[in-house]
């Protein structure tokens, strides 16, 4: 099994370590040859890909890759592998057995705090998740006319090693926003690379949510954080009257419970099903401040 990850960043690292420590071959690209090294340490293979030409060694890869992830965002123009591959899937990549697509739960939109799962109607918000919903078709599409499994990951807010309420602590970035009742879902970058391990290995078809058990409200995070460090916690904000940049603002715009029921009854087991575990893990182990 030859695995190819476009956009092998915080995400697309881990999830090239899962597949690696499953020795499989494993190659991700990248922007510049600078950020090619941090690769090389991880036993990913580098590839530049400035997102407008496949050519030389990542077409050639292309041609011999069993599993395919496609981890970078669209953008108005959309997704920028789609449109290079520009509906010749099978003559690009012959040997193709797998699709993953790595998408965001901003696809739902808003829904009041209420529970959402795969078979719930799409309604995006923000522009990012209308090209989002795009993409996903767009995928969803070459795949059909392939014949091949496309595995849709909607995953929510995305944390780690490196990316954490511990790291906002420490320089001094953290808020305590409160809006009443808004809650989000987060997922541990380390559960997207072994869910995606695990659905490319049963070649998985259809939407799965990727998320932890817990929605809850991001001031709640913040104060388990500074518990666990034992400092005081950024004083509480109105959300109403906060200081913030339209694009944060908008986040709290959605409000949804995500349900990850789909993935756990296909047998997934999450390694950090909620964020107590999880930064409980990260401090103990002295993680928090690292990034793989």
């Amino acid at each position: 099994m030859t695995v190819l990850i476009f956009g092998a960043g915080y995400s697309g690292r881990e999830i090239g370590k899962a597949f690696v420590s499953a020795g499989r071959e494993v190659f991700g690209t990248t922007r510049s040859a600078d950020n090619g090294k941090r690769l090389r340490t991880l036993s990913i293979a580098p590839l530049v890909f400035d997102g407008t030409a496949v050519e030389g060694e990542l077409d050639a890869v292309m041609q011999s890759a069993s599993v395919l992830v496609q981890s970078i965002a669209p953008g108005p123009e959309g997704d920028p592998l789609l449109r290079l591959l520009d509906g010749r899937l099978q003559e690009r990549m012959p040997h193709l057995r797998f699709i993953a697509y790595l998408s965001t739960v901003g696809v739902y939109g808003d829904h009041d705090g209420a529970w959402v799962d795969e078979a719930t109607v799409c309604r995006p918000v923000s522009q990012r998740s209308r090209e989002r919903v795009e993409a996903e078709e767009g995928w969803r599409r070459l795949a059909d006319r392939a014949g091949l499994p496309l595995s849709i990951l909607r995953l929510s807010g995305i944390y780690g090693p490196g990316r954490n309420a511990f790291v906002n602590l420490e320089s001094g970035k953290a808020k305590r926003l409160v809006k009443p009742d808004q809650v989000f879902n987060r997922i541990r970058v380390e559960d997207i690379a072994a869910a995606t391990r695990f659905l490319a290995e049963r070649r998985h078809d259809g939407i799965v949510n990727v998320t932890d058990n817990e929605p809850a409200p991001p001031q709640d995070v913040v104060t388990e954080a500074a518990r666990l460090m034992g400092v005081a916690p950024p004083p509480e904000q109105d959300f109403a009257t906060a200081e913030l940049s339209p694009m944060a603002r908008s986040f709290y715009g959605e409000n949804k419970r995500v349900s990850n029921a789909h993935l756990q009854r296909m047998g997934y087991d999450f390694a950090f099903p909620d964020y107590r575990v999880s930064l409980a893990q990260l401090w103990a182990q002295k993680i928090w401040n690292q990034s793989g």
